[in-house]
């Protein structure tokens, strides 16, 4: 009888990934690989250079939109619930509830199945499918929010925080600082689902990858560009932009703009105090501590990796529960671009 497979022979946690060397694969390389399978379009987890990219439609699109289109050697779109083997190994993607098109990856050989997870949360978001949970015998987990005291409560109780202030203070424009891909998005939508319909403003680095959101089928309202509006049109309106240009020369043709950043980040009160938030909105489009330690459970899995954030916290809680756990430590996640560098070349902003 053929002992047993052990999770190590399927995937095996290397300084540059996760890798399938069975299935001649990585998920979410760091440095370019022949093969590479990609949960989602985030620059820390999507890299260029790769031979053969494996991903969701979506994904291949903010890739190509921020590498060009050469950005791998070929591509291929999986759909979610679809499955492709790779030299014996099936592959499997489903949605991670991250941002657009992002997914989990279940890797199966030999009647084990192990779950990478990518980046993900479990609450709803208008702008993508919602996370489905898959069981399986090992989850790989991230941890960004891995600690007790993060606790993202209701986004839309958030947005009503940023539409009280709006009508409090008509005057004052409210600039909202926010991840180009995804959290912007969300953002928007949000406003939109809270009965907003005044035009919402975007920097130009939010502008393509928020038109093609709108491509795919996400109804964002009336979005106009910031470089197009004069001071006046700008009193009272809401805008978005990256969070460095909060303090940037950019915001001064705001008038007496509040600044706002909408992170799981600002449930920290001294992290809006550093940057100077004036209104910090707890929106996070990672799962926070109940998120993370729930689907952990849900999942079944009696073996937890933790890729990146707050390992050890994480780890911790699951050995106390009798599960296998174990931090990856690689290096690179969690550090995603606050523009993504996605633009067009015509959209960057000038003082």
């Amino acid at each position: 009888m053929a002992p047993k497979m052990r999770p190590e022979d399927i995937l095996m946690p290397t300084p540059a990934g996760v890798c399938c060397k069975r299935g001649g694969f990585y998920i979410d390389p760091t440095r370019p690989v022949e093969k590479a399978l990609i949960t989602h379009g985030h620059s820390d987890h999507a890299r260029a250079g790769h031979g053969a990219v494996l991903a969701t439609q979506e994904t291949l699109d903010m890739m190509r939109l921020r590498y060009g289109e050469n950005f791998a050697g070929s591509t291929q779109a999986i759909g979610y619930g679809e499955t492709v083997t790779l030299d014996g190994v099936r592959a499997t993607f489903h949605p991670a509830g991250h941002v657009l098109g992002s997914a989990q990856i279940a890797v199966e050989c030999n009647g084990l199945r192990i779950v990478a997870a990518g980046d993900y949360k479990d609450v709803g978001d208008p702008t993508c499918a919602p996370f489905e949970l898959v069981q399986c015998d090992v989850f790989i987990t991230e941890a960004t929010f891995g600690l007790p005291v993060f606790r993202h409560g209701d986004p839309d109780g958030e947005i009503g925080k940023l539409l009280h202030s709006a009508a409090v203070f008509p005057e004052r424009a409210h600039l909202v600082g926010a991840y180009s891909l995804g959290k912007a998005q969300r953002v928007i939508a949000l406003i939109r689902k809270a009965g907003y319909d005044r035009p919402i403003y975007l920097h130009g680095a939010m502008e393509t990858i928020t038109r093609y959101y709108e491509s795919r089928g996400i109804a964002l309202g009336d979005l106009r560009a910031v470089r197009d509006a004069k001071k006046a049109d700008l009193a009272g309106a809401i805008a978005l932009c990256p969070p460095s240009a909060l303090q940037e020369v950019w915001s001064r043709r705001f008038p007496d703009p509040v600044s706002s950043f909408a992170s799981g980040w600002m449930r920290v009160r001294a992290r809006a105090r550093q940057r100077g938030v004036e209104l910090p909105l707890v929106v996070s489009d990672h799962s926070d501590w109940d998120g993370l330690t729930a689907t952990i459970a849900a999942t079944g899995a009696p073996e937890i990796w933790v890729t990146h954030g707050q390992e050890d916290a994480l780890v911790h809680w699951c050995t106390e529960r009798g599960l296998k756990a174990r931090p990856l430590a690689i290096v690179g996640y969690g550090d995603e671009d606050e523009s993504d560098g996605i633009t067009d070349g015509k959209t960057g902003e000038t003082p």
